[in-house]
């Protein structure tokens, strides 16, 4: 793959350069290995969820860290031989694996389930009262721009009756 230059946009833009090192990591760490599958799905305006394809694996096998912006989840390799048996053919894949995930600003895991060989994580972003978005009154009066602009309904007809 080539290599993403994002040098003309580092130029015109200031404080995005976070943004612009996580595409340049991701591009770099993408290029390898595919394995296990995953799908990422958002299930509302806060809430996703990764589902990964780890046919095979235990609970106790798999490790989920998330640190700040981070997700992270391995999965450890183990013997195969656990009933004595000797194996002929390997067709099933029993590697280990690590996947990362960056995660945005307030992003928190909230549940992590396994079932019928799919680890399923369920994400919320939870944004701090402080962080959300406020209307600010102008003059002191939160409902000054709306009795100024409302005309009430018998006035409408008494002007039109006028004209």
């Amino acid at each position: 793959m080539s290599r993403l230059d994002f040098t003309p946009y580092r130029r015109s833009t200031v404080g995005f350069d976070r943004l612009f090192d996580m595409l340049e990591s991701q591009a770099r760490a993408s290029s390898g290995d595919n394995y296990p599958p995953f799908n990422i799905a958002r299930r509302g305006e806060d809430n996703y969820r990764i589902t990964l394809a780890v046919a095979g694996f235990r609970p106790q096998d798999i490790e989920i860290t998330a640190q700040a912006n981070l997700l992270t989840v391995q999965g450890k390799k183990r013997e195969e031989n656990d009933d004595g048996s000797e194996l002929l053919h390997v067709g099933i894949a029993n590697r280990g694996f690590e996947r990362r995930f960056e995660l945005a600003d307030y992003v928190r895991v909230a549940n992590a389930d396994l079932a019928d060989g799919l680890l399923i994580i369920d994400l919320v972003r939870e944004v701090p009262e402080a962080m959300k978005p406020k209307k600010i009154a102008v003059n002191g009066s939160t409902n000054a721009s709306a009795t100024l602009t409302a005309v009430p309904d018998s006035d409408k007809d008494d002007s039109a009756n006028a004209a």
